[in-house]
């Protein structure tokens, strides 16, 4: 049985920012993500600039994504993807966490960094859809180039939806955009510009059959509904943005549960303390008065929850970590950097 000074549980901004903070106090730390990679959310939008990142200029999602994983990493913590917590019991000194797999964790304190849970995307319920989820069929944007010259059928009418397509006016070679509602639900200014830039918006319509090519490998035609009307339409690429399921069930023994307000979110008592002592929670799934709910505060829940677990540990311990630029840790890897400079 190996314990762990601190297991995060996600491995979004919040959980990747403990990470890296936790290994500059010293702390032996393990991040168990449910997916079978890290980002968080971030990875539903890696294609989009993101500008409100302090000291950060300009930056796209994917690259903002690998920066966070190389920084996490620095301190070399433990990473279980591919494991959903379901429950976590105390014994002792130490937590016990239970993942989906069967597998036992063990820790002396847990940093929660679930987000706003679990997101998954709503997928087409349509026989045979999945197959061709390797080839044309898309629920989110993994890199632009992809859909240079194409003829792209986006299905939705939320902002997802529409600010994909106005991402994609700059390399489609046509859109087609299906709602089945009467009316789109984004951003005015955004459905302006498809409507200016002649993108053929069909409303009351869905799709009900997806029809493969000659070699069954990828999408050919789209059998849509229209009202009462059905037909075909020929398209290179389909992207479904019909919202996402979110689960954010955790279980505790009754003993250790903490607090949680009507949305499903740990309250805090402090420094990302909840209700429980060697539990803290980050990110979108801690809730405060005064809570920032963008990166910037995230990154500052981190270092809350950190110094909060680390003084549960060791009570003797400083309160924060030394500044990085006098932090004899990074003594080495400044060389290193200035050396290549």
């Amino acid at each position: 049985m190996e314990i762990y000074d601190v297991t995060i549980i996600g491995g979004g901004p919040a959980g990747l920012y403990s990470a890296f903070y936790s290994g500059m106090r010293d702390m032996k730390t393990k991040i168990i993500e449910y997916h079978s990679y890290l980002g968080g959310k971030v990875n539903i939008f890696l294609e989009k600039v993101l500008w409100d990142v302090g000291g950060q200029p300009p930056i796209l999602g994917h690259q903002f994504v690998e920066n966070l994983i190389a920084q996490a990493m620095t301190f070399e913590p433990t990473i279980c993807l591919s494991q959903k917590v379901d429950r976590i019991d105390k014994e002792e000194e130490y937590f016990i966490i239970s993942t989906n797999t069967g597998e036992k964790h063990y820790s002396k304190s847990i940093i929660i960094a679930i987000g706003g849970g679990i997101y998954e995307p709503i997928k087409l319920e349509l026989e045979g859809a999945e197959k061709f989820e390797m080839t044309n069929l898309h629920y989110t944007i993994n890199g632009i180039e992809r859909f240079r010259n194409r003829d792209i059928l986006i299905s939705g009418g939320g902002n997802a939806a529409i600010d994909w397509a106005v991402e994609l006016l700059q390399v489609a070679k046509k859109l087609t955009i299906i709602y089945r509602s009467d009316e789109l639900k984004a951003h005015e200014s955004q459905i302006k510009k498809l409507v200016e830039n002649g993108v053929e918006i069909k409303l009351h319509t869905e799709i009900v059959k997806l029809i493969s090519n000659e070699n069954k490998t990828a999408i050919d035609r789209v059998l849509l509904k229209e009202n009462d009307t059905e037909y075909e339409i020929t398209m290179d690429e389909v992207l479904v943005c019909h919202g996402y399921n979110r689960e954010v069930s955790l279980e505790f023994c009754d003993s250790i549960a903490p607090v949680r307000n009507e949305y499903k979110q740990f309250e805090s008592e402090g420094q990302c303390k909840t209700s429980i002592p060697g539990i803290y929670a980050v990110g979108d799934i801690v809730s405060y008065t005064d809570k920032v709910y963008l990166l910037v505060g995230t990154f500052n829940d981190a270092v809350l929850a950190v110094n909060s677990a680390k003084k549960f540990i060791e009570p003797d311990a400083a309160s924060y970590a030394m500044v990085s630029s006098h932090n004899d840790k990074f003594h080495e890897r400044n060389a290193v950097i200035l050396v290549n400079k």
